[in-house]
């Protein structure tokens, strides 16, 4: 059941949608019906309505909710079969006869956040990042086929990050990137902010209390 609705949670997330249909949940395969029997996980996580026309639509509970399925969704699909979902849309002989290593899998995932024009994948990405700490990664031991990313893939996924904060980033996609750094538990994240409120590429002017 988890499988299936971190595999709804993904698809829909990168269409966009928060809201779908029965027919999306049967493609991921999931039976309205049968989900009954998880009555307690089913309905913690998920909501039914109707919509206009009375048709039946369905929903996470919250935004979060979705982000963090999807996050693990492609996590585990990653780590215990090698496919790299991020790169999917660009599939090619050349990638489905070299693998994605596990830094390429997660600096896929940072640049596939960054050129969202409107930060869909802003959380999905953190959620992501967490998930590649090797203290998270104990806690999924019943879920994972293979033994996930090393602290060494952490180290260059911050060092890509910190690149790309250099690059002429708008303010939300800079503190997206500070949130990152901060998942991956990045020592040096307060000196990385202060460096870069100097150089002028981020002003505290334009950011709002929450930012």
């Amino acid at each position: 059941m988890m499988e299936s609705l971190g595999k709804l949670a993904f698809e829909q997330l990168q269409k966009g949608n928060l809201i779908f249909y029965e027919s999306d949940l049967t493609e991921c395969g999931i039976d309205i019906r049968a989900a009954s029997v998880y009555s307690g996980v089913f309905t913690q996580i998920f909501r039914e309505e109707r919509g206009l026309y009375q048709d039946k639509v369905f929903c996470f509970i919250h935004l979060s909710v979705q982000e963090f399925l999807a996050a693990l969704h492609v996590h585990l699909t990653f780590i215990n079969s090698g496919t790299n979902l991020m790169e999917e849309q660009k599939k090619s002989w050349l990638s489905e006869l070299f693998k994605s290593t596990p830094v390429q899998f997660y600096q896929s995932a940072v640049n596939a956040a960054l050129q969202s024009p409107n930060g869909h994948l802003d959380l999905f990405l953190r959620f992501l990042l967490g998930l590649s700490l090797q203290t998270n990664q104990s806690l999924l031991r019943g879920l994972q086929t293979q033994t996930g990313s090393s602290s060494q893939t952490n180290q260059e996924t911050v060092q890509f990050i910190k690149k790309k904060i250099n690059e002429d980033l708008s303010a939300e996609k800079s503190i997206n990137m500070f949130h990152c750094l901060n998942e991956l538990n990045d020592g040096s994240l307060v000196e990385k902010i202060q460096q870069v409120l100097r150089s002028g590429h981020l002003s505290t002017d334009k950011l709002s209390p929450a930012q």
